[in-house]
């Protein structure tokens, strides 16, 4: 019996990720009958919920976030009287297909790799929650009435960039009958034609061999210069980087009239200059359309090339079956003595990078920008409507040297300072 799968195919995806803003800190004091002074009593907020990504090997597609482009976790619930804590906010889990490279969309660093069903990565995580009033209370502060505002949770665009999981891959040139083995060796269907360039998107199936099985993609047609992205080469290639081995279909009859020798060393020198691991990879090659005239007379030539090469050759019509089975056992035989899969190439980071310690300043006129992490996060955190909190500020900065550095920069009083998106007016 044959099962499969295929369904509308994407392979990439840009999407926005944040993660949830922390819940406020409370301002409150005892209010009791015979406690007419009662001390702070202001509980915390709650922590943001994280955006998790989550590898799942039953998707194949990234098509879910055509329609979904921004993902963003709930904020922690706000702080209450009577040292009442907000609660923190369900984190956000979003399954992607095992086999997902996730790149920062700015650099196109790579974040993380993640290939193995249930694994998961922390993309953004949620930002703490702000401290009530209660946590202030000190010898000289006796009546605190600051807290902080929910810490933001961190954000950024990312590039989602799936490779196919797949234990087999077949390449070959346009019309090969890549995506007719595919049919027939498997329940998949895929879009069959006799014309070039029929399958646009790579196609996944399942083939059973008594109680084996595998995983078979059928990748679109190569073509001279693929490595350096002709006819979108470098999109289509990228998904035999995790296949175990590769069928190299070729078209024995010479339907497009070009020689099958030379398409048999050209799509193998296109492996070789797109990654060397490729053309490393096991090999056979299925010399397909024998039911054809033309197939007999050239079948030598092309044998004598893929021996030399150290390749087993199998002829093969996908259309009348012919050799299949002899092909799909061996293939089948060769996946026992291969490793699982290979190894990822990038270790997996568990969160987005954090920002540099210390902080900048960039003049522009009467202007000055702050810039650092943990600057950024005292101003986002402050609430200015707080004389208490304003102060507290004003001595945190000049702890850290900000106040310095901005008269060093030529700052001049009544200037206009930007830290984060909070705008402030400098003052001596």
């Amino acid at each position: 019996m044959k099962s499969g799968c295929n369904k509308m195919f994407y392979d990439t995806a840009k999407i926005f990720v944040k993660g949830g803003d922390g819940g406020q800190g409370c301002v409150s004091f005892r209010r009791e009958k015979y406690v007419p002074r009662g001390g702070p009593d202001g509980g915390d907020g709650g922590r943001g919920g994280h955006v998790i990504l989550v590898a799942d090997e039953g998707l194949h597609t990234l098509v879910d976030f055509r329609y979904r482009a921004h993902l963003k976790a709930p904020r922690g619930q706000h702080g209450r009287g009577s040292n009442k804590h907000g609660a923190d906010a369900k984190d956000l889990s979003v399954r992607v297909p095992a086999g997902t490279v996730i790149k920062d969309a700015e650099t196109e660093a790579v974040i993380a790799d993640l290939t193995e069903h249930g694994q998961k990565l922390i993309i953004a995580r949620g930002g703490r929650g702000g401290r009530g009033n209660a946590r202030f209370l000190s010898d000289t502060n006796r009546v605190p009435r600051l807290a902080e505002k929910g810490e933001p949770g961190q954000e950024a665009w990312i590039l989602l960039e799936l490779k196919l999981l797949a234990d087999v891959g077949l390449v070959g040139y346009p019309n090969a009958g890549k995506s007719t083995l595919l049919s027939v060796c498997t329940a998949a269907k895929p879009k069959i034609a006799n014309y070039p360039f029929t399958t646009i998107r790579p196609n996944l199936g399942v083939v059973k061999i008594d109680m084996e099985s595998f995983v078979l993609a059928d990748i679109p047609g190569l073509i001279e210069g693929a490595h350096a992205g002709a006819g979108l080469g470098q999109e289509f290639l990228r998904h035999l980087e995790r296949t175990r081995m590769l069928i190299h279909v070729v078209d024995a009859a010479s339907t497009e009239g070009r020689d099958p020798v030379e398409d048999y060393r050209i799509i193998n020198k296109e492996l070789r200059s797109y990654d060397k691991r490729l053309a490393e990879l096991p090999q056979v090659i299925a010399a397909n359309k024998m039911d054809l005239p033309d197939a007999t007379s050239n079948l030598p030539h092309l044998t004598k090339a893929a021996t030399k090469d150290g390749y087993r050759l199998f002829a093969i019509s996908a259309v009348t079956g012919r050799g299949l089975e002899e092909l799909l056992y061996h293939v089948a035989e060769v996946l026992q003595d291969l490793p699982a899969s290979p190894p990822p190439p990038t270790a997996v980071i568990h969160q987005l990078p954090e920002k540099r310690a210390g902080f900048t300043i960039k003049r522009t006129g009467n202007v000055f920008i702050i810039e650092g992490e943990e600057i950024e996060r005292l101003a986002a955190m402050t609430d200015f409507n707080q004389e208490q909190a304003v102060l507290r500020f004003q001595r945190l900065i000049a702890k850290m040297g900000i106040n310095k550095a901005l008269t060093k920069a030529g700052a001049q009083a009544g200037d206009t300072v930007y830290i984060g998106s909070q705008e402030l007016t400098y003052e001596p």
